[in-house]
């Protein structure tokens, strides 16, 4: 049995050949489900963007580059793993060299480019609200907003082939036999410092542009007001009946901090659980697996939490629903 050291070279990615049975059935289970819901979710919000002109904007560009990105993990990596689980360990297909890194290129892509487009959204809402309308339009034209989705996505291309270095999935007894070399280990925790820095940094900008936004809001809710573009209603902002002021400044707020406390939930798990591999020791397995898992999960949630505020989102969803 594999110890917690070798843990990412002796299992696939979210799954542990040390699991029985019955809990692998339900991490497969688990996977459908969020595949299934994620799927659903980031198709509706592409389809609702690409069929009605009013929720054509800047910053639902980057909420339909994202839920494209999701996609990848949800659509084409989630249904794997739930069919992984259900097959033996000493399956050929887990085995494969060239399979595992298909599913480690999708898993890859589709989590950074989603990472990417998390920032991207949370920047623009920052210049909208707290900059001047006229650096808005300036900074947000349409051949600006296709470069920075263009660069997500080669950013994304650049780095997936460093990705894979995270986990080397081998079955265990080949962990036995043939034990891998202290420098491919080396390169697979620095490869994980690398990944938990990168987020962090990331975490990091969109603390700081949501924050700020709560910041103008709750200190000029009349300047929000002023502006009148029809992008502050894609904000999680309450739309009409507009509340009281005051009421209006603490609803904005609480939605702001709460998609804040979905995203650190969802990343941090994973930053952390890196930092202490590389500087003390390895988490136990069970912790590594769900600080992946909380990951992959985001990209279910991520269409949720960028149109659950938006009347305009849920009047346009109600058109096509029946």
């Amino acid at each position: 049995m594999p110890n917690a050291s070798s843990w990412s070279a002796s299992s696939p990615l979210l799954l542990l050949w040390e699991d029985s049975s019955g809990t692998r059935i339900f991490l497969s289970l688990l996977y459908a489900v969020l595949a299934i819901s994620g799927t659903l979710s980031n198709v509706m919000v592409i389809y609702l963007v690409f069929s009605f002109k009013k929720l054509q904007t800047t910053s639902n560009a980057f909420i339909v580059n994202g839920c494209a990105a999701d996609l990848s993990v949800c659509a084409l990596w989630m249904p794997q793993e739930a069919v992984l689980g259900l097959l033996p360990p000493n399956s050929s297909s887990l085995r494969s060299a060239e399979y595992r890194l298909l599913r480690g290129g999708l898993l890859g892509l589709g989590l950074t480019v989603s990472l990417a487009s998390h920032l991207l959204v949370a920047f623009n809402r920052y210049v909208l609200i707290t900059k001047l309308p006229s650096v808005y339009q300036a900074l947000y034209q349409r051949r600006h907003t296709g470069c920075m989705i263009g660069l997500s996505w080669a950013l994304a291309l650049l780095l997936v082939p460093l990705l894979p270095g995270l986990w080397s999935p081998g079955s265990a007894q080949q962990q036995q036999q043939q034990p891998p070399p202290r420098q491919t280990d080396s390169s697979s925790r620095y490869t994980a410092l690398l990944l938990a820095l990168a987020v962090l940094g990331q975490t990091a900008l969109l603390l700081h542009c949501y924050l700020g936004i709560v910041r103008r809001v709750r200190g000029s809710a009349k300047r929000v007001s002023v502006l009148n573009f029809h992008l502050l209603h894609q904000l999680p902002f309450p739309a009409a009946p507009p509340p009281p002021r005051r009421a209006q400044r603490r609803l904005s707020s609480v939605s702001v901090l709460l998609l804040c406390c979905v995203f650190l939930l969802g990343t941090q798990p994973l930053v952390w659980v890196s930092l202490l591999g590389f500087f003390l020791r390895p988490a136990p397995p069970a912790l590594q697996a769900a600080s992946w898992l909380l990951l992959c999960a985001l990209s279910a949630l991520n269409p949720l939490l960028y149109t659950w505020r938006s009347e305009e989102f849920r009047r346009a969803a109600r058109s096509v629903l029946p």
